[in-house]
C-alpha cells in the first residue's frame, strides 16, 4: 500500500508541476495525448478509453476548449456527436515530452528489464480489476 500512496502522490506532485509549467494538468494532459493520436474520436471513445463515465471527462474537456487546447465539431454523419480534436497550440503541448508523467515513466521503465514489465503490468492490472470491480 505504501508504495501504491508513493505512486499516487507522485502523480499528484507531478500534475501540479505540469500545470505550472505546461498549463495542464496530468489528467488533462493525458486527454490531450489520446486526442493527437485518435484525432476525430468523440469524448466517449475517449471516457472508453480512459475507463472513465462520459460525464467525468466532461470537466476536463471543457477546461481544454476553454484554453484553446481541443476543438469539438458535430459530426457531419451523426449530428448527435461531436469529435474533438487539438487546436495548433494543444498540439504543441502534445509533443512536448520533458517534464511529464510520461517522461518519468519512460525513464524507470527504461531501468527495468522486459519480463519485469510484464509482471509489473500484471499486477497492476489485476489491482486496477480489483478497484473497479469494488464501485
Amino acid at each position: 500500500m505504501q508504495l501504491l500512496w508513493a505512486v499516487y502522490h507522485g502523480l499528484q506532485s507531478r500534475s501540479k508541476h505540469m500545470e505550472a509549467t505546461l498549463g495542464v494538468t496530468g489528467p488533462q494532459r493525458l486527454v490531450l495525448r489520446l486526442v493527437g493520436r485518435h484525432p476525430g474520436a468523440s469524448a466517449s471513445e475517449i471516457a472508453a478509453t480512459l475507463r472513465l463515465h462520459k460525464s467525468t471527462l466532461t470537466g476536463v474537456l471543457r477546461r481544454l476548449e476553454q484554453r484553446g487546447l481541443i476543438q469539438r465539431s458535430t459530426d457531419r454523419a451523426d449530428a448527435r456527436r461531436s469529435i474533438l480534436e487539438l487546436t495548433a497550440r494543444g498540439a504543441r503541448i502534445d509533443a512536448r515530452q520533458a517534464g511529464t508523467v510520461e517522461a518519468a515513466v519512460r525513464r524507470a521503465l527504461s531501468r527495468a528489464a522486459p519480463e519485469e514489465i510484464e509482471a509489473a503490468e500484471r499486477v497492476l492490472r489485476s489491482i486496477a480489476e480489483e478497484l473497479e470491480g469494488e464501485t
